[in-house]
């Protein structure tokens, strides 16, 4: 995906595309938040502090199959809309899991500035919604486990400023920089750049780009 006051906008491009998104959506499964410090100062770089136990996740195996299955399908018809009426003709599938591949969407940026709006004044909004409420229920603590596995990654790749998650009312909250609107590192350098081809694996579907 930051427990400091303050609330800002992460610099990256992804970040910028997944901000914008949780801007409009009301997504079920996770408040993620954004904090900013002021003086950049960086936490244990050891697991970060649990301060609520999250729930135990109560979906049945069944109602999580059916789930993925209506997610796909609300997915494809936003990926259809954005293709078509959206003017992103290059707009790629949703992965098998649901969630939209954003280093392909990322990628399409610099030639589609609309490709993370929904579309040409977002007249695909409406898709995306849907698409976010079919959004199956995932265990909070995994997310977190997930989070902070990427996170240690990070620093044992170079990035040594790279902040744990943390737990806050049974939600996650995404490390990262310790102060994104002073950053703290060049997410555009090439040594960043290798960190986070290195370690994307370490992140859940639908939680690249959150720290």
């Amino acid at each position: 995906m930051t427990s400091n006051s303050g609330a800002c906008t992460r610099p990256r491009s992804r970040s910028r595309s997944r901000g914008l998104l949780a801007s409009l959506l009301a997504l079920p499964v996770l408040a993620f938040a954004v904090a900013c410090g002021t003086d950049g100062g960086v936490r244990d770089a050891g697991v970060a502090t649990v301060s609520d136990e999250p729930k135990a996740s109560s979906v049945t195996p069944s109602s999580t199959a059916a789930g993925k299955g209506a997610f796909y399908d609300a997915q494809m018809e936003y990926v259809r809309c954005m293709r078509g009426k959206g003017g992103v003709k290059e707009f790629p599938d949703p992965k098998l899991s649901g969630y939209l591949d954003w280093t392909k969407i990322d990628e399409l940026g610099s030639t589609y500035p609309e490709v993370s709006k929904g579309g040409k004044n977002g007249v695909c909004v409406a898709e995306m919604t849907t698409a976010a409420q079919q959004e199956p229920e995932r265990d909070t603590q995994t997310e977190y486990e997930s989070m902070l596995a990427h996170a240690q990654c990070m620093r044992d790749k170079g990035v040594s400023r790279f902040q744990n998650p943390t737990m806050s009312g049974g939600n996650v909250i995404p490390g990262g920089d310790p102060n994104p609107a002073s950053p703290s590192f060049d997410h555009d350098s090439p040594a960043y750049k290798r960190a986070v081809t290195a370690c994307k694996d370490k992140l859940l579907d639908g939680l690249d780009g959150m720290q």
